[in-house]
């Protein structure tokens, strides 16, 4: 890719980015209060940003490090917390389809924000389009780097009261989900998930609704899936 490409690609990434820059920093800095509080270094935080780059998971790391869970134990919650990345992984098949050598990269740095960005902004043409969306991973992967350090060095320096910090993720869980729901016509993914989440948690409890939501959620997509299938082929 010529010089002025990678430019005009880097533009583009950066002020498309900007708003996860802002969330980024800010969840980053209470993340690294977090560690800072529980007595782990800087170069510990680096190391979890760089390559466990989970937001969430990170924070309920945190919880897990203080009470010293069997490795199996922290195994299946990061697999519960992170389930939701398999429904984003299958939705971006096409788009990530012939991304070459970034691909590996695309799918360790894909996160809830990055893939709200790749769907919202589809404005990649054929020639950029692998550079663009490594280029928005790659910002993004750094914001968050930069959060955590941010925040470790300040938790260090400057007291902290860390209680409600953790809750951060939820509200901007909140945030992409009504910008997701404002985006978009069909609202039917939305409700089915909502719907499956809300009845798993009356029925089965805080404890063990997750993984049943997210096999309802699952089977009520690929429903319909087929049935939006059939009506195309029928039409």
């Amino acid at each position: 890719m010529r010089t002025t490409n990678k430019v005009k690609v880097l533009k583009t990434a950066f002020i498309d980015t900007l708003p996860i820059l802002v969330a980024f920093i800010i969840l980053g800095i209470g993340f690294g209060v977090l560690m800072s509080d529980a007595g782990y270094p800087l170069f510990f935080v680096f190391l979890m940003s760089a390559f466990i780059y989970a937001g969430s998971m990170q924070f309920v790391a945190v919880s897990l490090l203080a009470s010293k869970v069997t490795p199996l134990t922290a195994l299946l919650m990061t697999f519960l917390v992170n389930a939701r990345h398999i429904f984003y992984g299958l939705s971006l098949l096409e788009r990530y389809k012939d991304t070459g050598k970034a691909k590996p990269y695309l799918i360790f740095g894909l996160t809830d924000e990055t893939y709200s960005l790749v769907c919202s902004k589809p404005h990649a043409t054929d020639d950029n389009r692998t550079a663009y969306y490594f280029t928005v991973t790659l910002l993004n992967h750094l914001y968050w780097i930069a959060g955590g350090i941010i925040g470790n060095v300040l938790g260090n320096v400057i007291p902290f009261n860390s209680k409600g910090i953790d809750f951060s993720m939820t509200a901007l869980f909140m945030v992409i989900f009504l910008e997701q729901w404002k985006q978009t016509k069909n609202h039917t993914p939305a409700l089915i998930g909502i719907a499956a989440t809300v009845v798993s948690r009356i029925v089965f409890g805080p404890d063990h609704f997750l993984v049943i939501a997210m096999v309802i959620i699952a089977a009520g997509l690929l429903l319909l899936l087929q049935l939006r299938k059939e009506n195309e082929d029928y039409a």
